[in-house]
């Protein structure tokens, strides 16, 4: 990458990162391209230039957060934890991951939520599928998952654990949620029976 692309790649970057605090914080409708390019440092103009409106800008910018995100899942998957503590930062993740996105998907219109359930599928179908697929065949091979288990009632077994993490990750117990993933990933690989069973 020479040093144009650079310079580049680090401008859309200050856009991201402060679309995403402001769009995060106000919802789109209620920041400006300004407001954003002041706290970017750059002219709107550069914003326009590089993703035309402020609709394609939200877009880009979800999009790039859960790139993010995605990759910390990677990164935790490729560690050296053992499978059930990489099930658990995942999954502790995934709970903090929806949180946000429920009160981002709150501050949209109506109008808009639709088209940001759209995005999501296919994100989900694009990228998601894939990282959910290396997950099911490292926990095979380390024999936490049954070996003719198939992939689609192992992620909605695990959605169906995510999502009641997320449930429960709210500002006032993300404590008592914390202590209780132990528990909840002792439930998630051996049932009700428990382990001796």
């Amino acid at each position: 990458m020479d040093g144009f692309e650079r310079r580049k790649q680090k401008k859309i970057e200050q856009i991201h990162n402060a679309a995403f605090e402001l769009f995060f914080k106000y919802g789109l409708q209620k920041v400006s391209v300004n407001e954003i390019a002041h706290k970017a440092k750059v002219s709107p103009a550069t914003i326009y230039n590089y993703f035309k409106t402020k609709e394609q800008l939200y877009a880009d910018t979800l999009m790039n957060w859960m790139d993010k995100r995605l990759a910390e899942c990677e990164d935790i998957l490729d560690s050296g934890l053992s499978f059930p503590e990489k099930t658990k930062e995942i999954m502790l993740l995934e709970a903090r991951n929806l949180k946000m996105l429920a009160d981002e998907f709150q501050k949209a219109p109506s109008s808009e939520l639709s088209g940001l359930m759209q995005m999501m599928e296919d994100y989900s179908e694009q990228k998601v599928e894939h990282f959910f697929r290396r997950f099911v065949e490292l926990g095979k091979q380390e024999d936490y998952i049954r070996k003719d288990q198939t992939e689609e009632l192992t992620m909605r077994y695990f959605t169906m654990f995510k999502n009641e993490l997320g449930r429960q990750w709210e500002a006032s117990n993300q404590e008592r949620t914390t202590l209780s993933i132990d528990q909840m990933v002792e439930l998630f690989f051996y049932g009700l029976a428990g382990r001796g069973q």
